[in-house]
């Protein structure tokens, strides 16, 4: 995966289960390759995935190096995340993908990185919306109660 001219899929993309792991996977495989572009991998949600299934960013590295294939990986996640409830893991999804800005600075950075893309999209507050819209992805107008 070439992330220097195509877009890691998006972090609602789910597969066993977990919003972001496709994500991952996508970033992990073109950082392996010295294609990662400006993506970061392991990033902040990348981290959050991790401890939440209680795997390592050196196991799952290794993992994505030793499974040629989106299927295989996610057979390895199975097997070796930290179990979780159906409740907890839409929990931790649902989290994921409402997460916003948790401080002043980092509001105003998201202002930054939304303004460069679509100033008038005020109505967007997650880190999952603005990864889609930057993307560009379809992203839904969102009302003050969604």
């Amino acid at each position: 995966m070439d992330l220097r001219t195509s877009f890691p899929r998006s972090m609602r993309f789910t597969m066993e289960g977990y919003v972001h792991l496709a994500r991952m996977i996508d970033k992990c495989r073109a950082t392996l390759a010295g294609t990662e572009g400006e993506y970061i991998y392991p990033c902040p949600m990348d981290v959050r995935l991790l401890e939440f299934s209680g795997i390592t960013a050196d196991q799952f590295t290794a993992a994505v190096t030793a499974n040629s294939t989106d299927e295989r990986v996610a057979l390895w996640v199975r097997k070796t995340a930290k179990p979780h409830t159906a409740a907890e893991l839409n929990e931790w999804n649902d989290m994921m993908l409402t997460r916003g800005p948790s401080t002043p600075e980092k509001q105003a950075y998201f202002n930054k990185l939304r303004d460069a893309v679509a100033p008038s999209r005020t109505d967007l507050t997650s880190w999952a919306d603005l990864q889609d819209l930057e993307e560009r992805r379809t992203v839904p107008h969102r009302s003050p109660s969604n």
